[in-house]
């Protein structure tokens, strides 16, 4: 049973959920919104298969084509606008303009494809947007925790938490952790001042 929504809030978060094409971005917002998430699925055709390898995602039927949205009320004065990235390399164009006015981003990874999160993090550490690392497993760990850290040569200071997309309370931890970890850096640059 979901809550009415309040009609304003004052502060309106911004988070941003990137990552490879198939990790799982879509379902991790479907499981957290509290709103039926917008969606910009679309159904996957042989054509696109030319264009967008689906080798390591078998049975996928649908793809982001703009972004996901969905909406979390934190408290009377504050909501999170959460906004999946669309994975293929075609639609990263999309992502400078997801990542105006963001508080923090997700970086989805599915361990069995490590190197499909590169670009996403070069390009938040350009950005200056501060991010964590989520390993979404979907069959259980292929890699240790320090594994996908070395792998994607992540900063200590950089979360990385591991979680199921699918489960709700699994995807608020991992936005929890992201808070917690913005949070900590803005108090970080308020004692340096």
């Amino acid at each position: 049973m979901r809550t009415e929504l309040r009609a304003t809030s004052d502060n309106g978060l911004k988070i941003v959920v990137v990552g490879g094409f198939g990790v799982g971005k879509t379902t991790m917002v479907r499981s957290v919104s509290e709103i039926r998430p917008l969606s910009t699925e679309e159904t996957m055709t042989r054509a696109g298969e030319a264009v967008d390898d689906v080798t390591e995602v078998r049975g996928k039927e649908s793809t982001t084509v703009a972004f996901d949205f969905g909406r979390i009320t934190l408290d009377a004065r504050n909501v999170l606008y959460l906004f999946g990235a669309p994975g293929q390399e075609r639609f990263w164009f999309l992502w400078d303009r997801l990542f105006s006015g963001t508080l923090g981003a997700v970086v989805l990874v599915d361990t069995r494809r490590i190197s499909d999160s590169w670009y996403a993090i070069d390009c938040l550490e350009a950005h200056g947007t501060p991010f964590i690392v989520a390993c979404n497993e979907f069959d259980g760990p292929v890699h240790t925790e320090q594994e996908v850290r070395e792998a994607l040569d992540l900063d200590p200071k950089v979360p990385l938490v591991v979680c199921d997309a699918r489960l709700r309370d699994s995807s608020k931890h991992v936005l929890i952790t992201l808070v917690q970890h913005v949070r900590s850096l803005y108090a970080l640059q308020e004692t340096s001042q």
